[in-house]
């Protein structure tokens, strides 16, 4: 194999970028493969990557499987990280990398509240803008990420309904908006209103892809691209310099939730993503259809979503036998 370039580990994180926003994937999703690479290295003692071949590779996922003992989707996304290094960044494709030691991990049942619990959570937190993030992440079954990204335009008050652009697996959707938020949402966008004049007197847009910034070039300062949950704060744009409006951070939701769980006495760890967990299970135990259900998360596989049947039989939910149901002739 040829020698490494003369690059430093600090230029290979750079094409890493440059890779990622050519080829315009989330930040997230960049911010994933970027831990994952580091990783890599530093199991390798710092070797660049350039000197290792699949051998490295598996290597490596061998021993988080059999040493850090990390659940079947964390080596997955090892994998696809090493795999994007690989194919788009060195233009050195992996190829087989031989039979590697699977992680296995048994799967647990997500953590999921009660009705009574859910009621409790939200009774102890004060009213503000995390406190709406939570009720909306609940109340339209939406990944912390997806609530802090929406756009004003993504609110459709008149269909009741919330559309979630760019989910997992860069996928768009549509979930419920609840009667109950209509009008703390409308109330909420009025005081955002004001912080967006503000900014339109300063020059200053929200963040926007740079596709979509390219595509729609007054976007970044038009309202309806407003975010529903701005950050407080500016913040500069590390692609291009930049002074723009960014959204809120997650810690602050995240923080409101595991509170207000220990303010309400909740015997179980609750989180933003319990919320979501919660209003699967909810559904299911009010009827909704499982098919229906897959769709409004955005799972890809039914298997997923059938993980709250699996929660549902565990809560040792009380079944009617047939006889005591059956009609009076």
């Amino acid at each position: 194999m040829p020698p490494a370039p003369p690059d430093s580990s600090s230029s290979l994180l750079d094409r890493v970028h440059a890779t990622c926003r050519r080829r315009q994937y989330s930040r997230h999703t960049e911010k994933s493969y970027r831990r994952w690479i580091i990783r890599f290295v530093r199991f390798h003692d710092t070797t660049h990557p350039r000197n290792l071949d699949a051998g490295g590779v598996r290597a490596f996922l061998n021993h988080l499987a059999v040493e850090r003992n990390v659940a079947a989707s964390t080596q997955n996304q090892a994998l696809n990280a090493l795999v994007f290094l690989y194919d788009h960044v060195l233009d050195e494709p992996l190829g087989d990398i031989g039979a590697i030691e699977r992680a296995d991990r048994p799967k647990r049942l997500p953590t999921v509240l009660s009705k009574p619990e859910t009621r409790r959570l939200f009774a102890a937190m004060d009213a503000g803008p995390n406190a709406l993030v939570a009720h909306l992440l609940y109340g339209s079954g939406l990944r912390l990420s997806e609530g802090l990204r929406l756009r004003v335009k993504d609110l459709d008050f008149d269909h009741r309904r919330v559309v979630v652009r760019d989910g997992k697996g860069s996928k768009d959707r549509t979930t419920p908006l609840p009667d109950r938020l209509r009008d703390p949402l409308q109330q909420h966008l009025r005081r955002v209103k004001g912080q967006y004049h503000t900014d339109q007197v300063d020059d200053v847009g929200v963040s926007l892809p740079k596709a979509l910034a390219r595509k729609y070039p007054d976007a970044p300062t038009a309202w309806p691209w407003y975010y529903v949950f701005p950050s407080t704060q500016r913040s500069t744009d590390p692609d291009d310099g930049t002074t723009k409006r960014h959204h809120r951070s997650p810690s602050p939701v995240q923080r409101t939730v595991r509170e207000a769980a220990s303010e309400a006495g909740l015997s179980k760890r609750a989180t933003c993503h319990t919320l979501r967990h919660s209003f699967a299970t909810h559904l299911l135990q009010d009827g909704e259809n499982l098919r229906r259900i897959q769709e409004l998360l955005g799972h890809e596989h039914l298997q997923t979503t059938k993980k709250y049947l699996h929660i549902l039989e565990e809560s040792g939910r009380e079944v009617d036998s047939p006889l005591d149901t059956l009609a009076d002739e």
